[in-house]
Order: C-alpha cells, then sequence, then structure tokens
C-alpha cells in the first residue's frame, strides 16, 4: 500500500497582526508594532499550497482559530457584550487585547505532534495537541485546535487524539516544531526524532540563559507515550542553550529533516555525534539508511540562519529519490546562505533542487515555510479517511482565494484591534470557511 507525507498549511487567519508578541523570536520582536497585510499573507500562504499541489505533493489546509478570542478575556475580568468586552480590554490591558487577537495559529507545525500508525502500538494515527505553554497568546489554541483536527481526522477506526499535555512549564510542549521523523518509506515504521529545550527535573541539562527553552524533556517523553511508541523507535536530543539565546526558539529554526535525512547547523544540538550515531543505529534496525548534512558555522553563521530562516525550510522527496528544498525569500537576500544554497544543488548530493516563497508577511512575524505546516503520514487507507474537504485542489484553492479576497483586511495596525467589527467581520469569514472545509462546528461561536 503506497503512503504519503501530507502537508497541511495553516491558512492566515483574518487578524494577522505584529503584536511582537513571542520573546525569543527575534523577527517577531524586531517587526512588533508594524503594520500588517492580513489579506496578502493568506494569500502567500495559499501561494504555496497551490505549488506544491502542483508539484504533485499531497496538500491540506488547516483552518485558523476565532480571533479575538472574546472568551479568554472574559475569563481574565472583562464582561459585557462581545463589543463591551473588547473595548474595555483596549482601554485598560492593551497587551491582552493584541494578545487575544493573534493569528499565530498560521503556524501548526506547532498545532500537535503527529506520530504515523507504521511507529504507534495500536496502529493509528496519533495527535496530541501542543499546550504551547510558554506564551499566553499560544496557550490559548489548543481546545480549537484539537476541534479542527478532530474534525478533519474523525474517523476513530484510523485516528486517535489526545488533549493538551497538562498546562504548567514543567510540560511545555510546542508540538511539531521539535519533533520529526525519519524513515525509509512513510508507511514503514521509523525513527521518532524529539528535541528539548531543557529538563524541567533533571539537573544534569543546562538550560539557556537569555531566551526560554520552550520544550521540555518530559514533554516529549510524555507524548511518547500517549502515542505508544516504542524506545527503540525513538530518539531524544537536546538542543544547544547558546542557539536558543541567539533567537533559535523552537528546533525547526536550526534543523529540518525527512525521509532519511537530517539537514542541520554545526552548532544545533548538544552532543551531537552520540545523537547522529543513536539515529543511525536504530534507523538502521528498521531497514532504514541515515544521512546526515551538516551546515559549518564557517559559511553560515546561526545569526545567518535565524534572519534567513534557512532550516525552516520544507525538505521534501521527489520521485526519483532526490529532495528539494523550499526556502524564503530571505534566504536568496543573505549572500553567504545563499552561496551555501548554490554550492549545495550543484554538488550532487542528496538536495538537488532550491525553490524560493515569498513568504514576507510570516517571515516578519516570525514562521517561515517550515513554521506554516504540520506533516501527517498517512497510507492510502487514512488518506480516504481523511475529511476531503481539507484536501487542496485546483476549485478549493480558487474558493478560498476568493474567499479571502471577500473577508480579509489589506492594512492592520494595533489600534484597529479595538474595533467590535473586526470581530464581526472574522467570525463571518470563519462561519462561511466550515461550511467550505466541511468542518462543522468547531468554533466557539458556532458551539455556545
Amino acid at each position: 500500500m503506497k503512503s504519503y507525507e501530507v502537508n497541511f498549511d495553516g491558512l492566515v487567519g483574518p487578524t494577522h497582526n505584529y503584536g511582537g508578541l513571542s520573546y525569543g523570536n527575534v523577527a517577531s520582536q524586531s517587526n512588533s508594532q508594524q503594520g500588517s497585510n492580513p489579506k496578502e499573507a493568506a494569500l502567500q500562504g495559499l501561494a504555496k499550497m497551490k505549488a506544491l499541489m502542483e508539484m504533485g505533493f499531497q496538500q491540506g489546509v488547516l483552518a485558523p482559530q476565532e480571533r479575538p478570542d472574546v472568551a479568554a478575556l472574559r475569563n481574565l475580568g472583562f464582561a459585557g457584550t462581545d463589543a463591551q468586552v473588547i473595548q474595555q480590554a483596549a482601554q485598560q490591558a492593551m497587551p491582552l487585547l493584541v494578545a487575544s487577537c493573534s493569528a499565530s495559529s498560521m503556524w501548526v507545525a506547532n498545532a500537535a505532534t503527529v506520530s504515523p500508525s507504521a511507529d504507534t502500538a495500536d496502529g493509528r494515527v496519533h495527535f496530541t495537541a501542543a499546550n504551547l505553554n510558554c506564551k499566553y497568546h499560544r496557550s490559548i489554541e489548543h481546545p480549537t485546535t484539537s476541534r479542527v483536527l478532530g474534525a478533519m481526522f474523525a474517523d476513530q477506526k484510523h485516528f486517535a487524539h489526545h488533549a493538551a499535555l497538562p498546562a504548567v512549564a514543567q510540560f511545555g510542549d510546542e508540538g511539531a516544531a521539535n519533533h520529526t521523523r525519519f524513515c525509509r518509506d512513510y508507511g514503514e515504521a521509523g525513527v521518532e526524532f524529539f528535541v528539548f529545550g531543557r529538563s524541567a527535573f533533571d539537573t544534569r541539562y543546562p538550560a539557556p540563559q537569555k531566551y526560554p527553552a520552550r520544550q521540555t524533556l518530559e514533554a516529549s517523553q510524555a507524548v511518547a507515550r500517549l502515542h505508544g511508541l516504542s524506545d527503540e523507535g525513538v530518539v531524544y536530543a537536546q538542543q544547544n542553550p547558546s542557539v536558543i539565546d541567539q533567537g533559535v526558539f523552537h528546533n525547526d529554526v536550526i534543523a529540518v529533516g525527512n525521509g532519511e535525512v537530517l539537514f542541520y547547523h554545526e552548532d544545533a544540538f548538544l552532543e551531537t555525534e552520540r545523537m547522529l550515531a543513536e539515529l543511525q543505529a536504530k534507523l538502521g534496525k528498521r531497514g532504514g539508511r541515515f544521512q546526515s548534512i551538516c551546515v559549518p558555522r564557517a559559511q553560515v553563521t546561526v545569526d545567518d540562519a535565524v534572519r534567513s530562516y534557512l532550516f525552516n525550510s520544507q525538505l521534501l522527496s521527489r520521485a526519483d529519490g532526490s529532495m528539494l528544498l523550499i526556502v524564503p525569500e530571505e534566504c536568496r537576500g543573505n549572500e553567504r546562505v545563499w552561496q551555501y544554497l548554490q554550492s549545495l544543488t550543484s554538488s550532487g548530493g542528496l538536495i538537488r533542487e532550491v525553490k524560493v516563497f515569498d513568504l514576507k508577511q510570516s517571515m516578519q512575524n516570525g514562521g517561515g515555510p517550515a513554521c506554516l505546516r504540520l506533516r501527517v503520514a498517512l497510507n492510502e487507507t487514512e488518506l480516504a479517511a481523511v475529511n476531503p474537504g481539507v484536501i487542496m485542489t485546483a476549485p478549493l484553492y480558487d474558493t478560498l482565494a476568493q474567499w479571502v479576497g471577500k473577508h480579509y483586511r489589506d492594512r492592520l495596525r494595533e489600534s484597529d484591534l479595538a474595533d467590535p467589527q473586526l470581530l464581526l467581520e472574522c467570525r463571518t469569514a470563519l462561519d462561511e470557511l466550515t461550511q467550505i472545509l466541511k468542518l462543522g462546528a468547531v468554533y466557539p461561536f458556532q458551539i455556545n
């Protein structure tokens, strides 16, 4: 039976704005308070989805969240009508209103951790929604994320869903941004690679000094247990604390893996040689041949990697066995990064081609091509069981592009978030979107 890696890209929400909410994310902080263009952001994301679909890759779409999150504001003591809640928050605590309007759910690499059926004890695809506990504006996402994923992958014969881990610092979980999977074939048992920034309980592991380490070892271990993964099919590795302090807030900012290949920066991990040896040994026992591509710091610095998002790229397997790297335009704008990529693709190695996409609206808020997609490995039977409304097709692309044009603003500043009309616009758009994607009632305003 044939198997696929399906990329489900996050659809950028109508309240896309630059709130500078993510401490430790250099791009998010440096572009704080600038005006954003939600319409352009959504269309840039859709253009990437369409292009990959036309290249022959399986592509899906994951819906955004309802924003502003009025229920979250009510939980913080604001009261009255929805309009009054928004106005009170704007007058009394603007940072909380900005947080409640964040469109960060567009980066669905943080939506969940996914284990394919070939790896799990019960032979189902397992999903655990990430609690994103490190940042308030992201910690409010997982209830809706769980409902949306449940509507997309509803057949309990094939799919299992787990609630987010406890919302405490010891179990900080950032989802697939700190997780990847190596395998010979997507339908065969593989090795799941969990990268953590710190341990909550074991003081032997060093921690960064400037920026927070968002993913804990204990959270990664809990997800592996929930998914029924065997010890032979799991490798844990610690992110280098010094690169976290340089703005590498997730592992997918400094490394990306796919198939049998890990593409990473020389400074990405602690105990790199031990980690590589373990990956090679465990994948070898499952019939695979692990291979790694190390980018030397002498050619590309950590600062270059953070500013260009070289590693926040999509590494895709093509039918001829070669690999394609999807990078943001910022990689072409960095001389050292672009020179490295030219030498990489001309060397006749594993990565044969680089394709560049303009994702400026997302990049300015701290998310590149890899942030925008959640990877789900599915066999043919499982793919047939996915809600067909979320699988990208040419007609769906056209419908979504028209939907964006109809509902999205082309300019949004912080002061606009206090406009109660924005909530009505968002709800009207999302109500129509759930019909387009055949999701049913997944948003609070549709349920309550």
